[in-house]
């Protein structure tokens, strides 16, 4: 099998601390190319990452006719532009979460880079780790019963004004950057799209972000719950309550690569810890997209789980506003 060659969009943290090192020596995933806004900038980024090329601008990067596939790891209001664009390119795309501002922007970037006959997903890389594997699949077999409802908590602290999570315009706070995660993950769980949800939210007087937001989502017979902030100390968790056992998760989400993850299940004969991994969340989503390009079959996550986890962050915005439950 072939490899498929990416092309990077941005020299970002996140990439550079999170996502390179798992690519490397991959056979599916080639990143051959990096492109910055700073030319010299992506030159260092190439000389430090061992890329073939760079360029100094998105565009140049999408003209290249040797690279088949982008990442975009770009400001959040940026996204949908960007797929667009690179859809116009013919490059297939795995754009990082929020997938868009809103669900209107995440319906016209699918329908766009469809048209085009390009491949599109939205880079939520937990669900590849082996420890989301397993809990779908212990939530499949009923071993804990009807799924009742799922609780979670993802926090950090940074209160840098110039960092792109606390810059409004820029698809800043809390709901947009880890609440994606609350909502992605209950829906996953539950494994259909919530009726209605409900939010309690306070904002940085400064910044105009949401520092502190609580939700709801209303599957009809189940419920999520979350806290996400953005300036309070650390930590996640992810619980899964069923009618007849649970779920614990210890990392859901920003998952280390080097070590194996712990869950907790307990029923009625009693807990249990399982050690997952180590595994690389980020090689396997990457690997998996790749494939699906390669072998011509559906993207493992489909646009349309894109959307919906839009509409129900849309939602949450309008609770915030109204002060009651919302639509989905």
């Amino acid at each position: 099998m072939n490899s498929l060659r990416w092309g990077v969009l941005s020299v970002s943290t996140h990439y550079k601390l999170r996502v390179h090192q798992q690519l490397v020596g991959s056979e599916l995933t080639k990143i051959a190319a990096i492109a910055s806004r700073d030319a010299e900038k992506a030159a260092q980024a190439a000389r430090e990452f061992g890329f073939e090329k760079s360029y100094g601008s998105y565009e140049a990067l999408l003209a290249d006719p040797d690279i088949d596939a982008v990442y975009i790891p770009l400001p959040n209001h940026l996204h949908a532009e960007w797929i667009k664009k690179a859809a116009d390119a013919g490059k297939h795309v795995l754009c990082e979460k929020p997938f868009a501002m809103d669900a209107t922007q995440a319906v016209d970037a699918t329908r766009y880079a469809e048209a085009k006959g390009v491949k599109v997903m939205e880079a939520f890389m937990y669900r590849f780790h082996p420890q989301w594997v397993r809990t779908k699949e212990i939530v499949l077999s009923g071993e804990i019963g009807k799924v009742l409802f799922v609780q979670t908590l993802f926090t950090f602290n940074n209160r840098d004004p110039r960092n792109i999570r606390n810059i409004l315009e820029a698809g800043g706070g809390a709901i947009y950057d880890i609440g994606c995660y609350a909502c992605s993950s209950a829906r996953f769980i539950v494994g259909k799209e919530p009726e209605r949800a409900i939010s309690l939210t306070e904002r940085d007087a400064s910044f105009g972000t949401d520092v502190l937001s609580s939700g709801m989502l209303d599957f009809g017979d189940a419920r999520a719950l979350f806290t996400v902030g953005t300036q309070a100390f650390p930590a996640q968790q992810v619980e899964v309550i069923g009618s007849a056992g649970s779920i614990s998760i210890s990392i859901p989400f920003n998952m280390y690569s080097d070590v194996p993850a712990e869950m907790r299940v307990v029923t009625s004969i009693g807990p249990r810890t399982l050690r997952l991994g180590p595994a690389g969340q980020y090689r396997l989503m990457f690997d998996a997209f790749s494939k699906s390009v390669l072998e011509g079959t559906p993207v493992p996550t489909p646009p349309s789980d894109a959307i919906g986890n839009m509409r129900a962050i849309d939602a949450l915005f309008k609770s915030e506003k109204s002060g009651f439950w919302e639509k989905v």
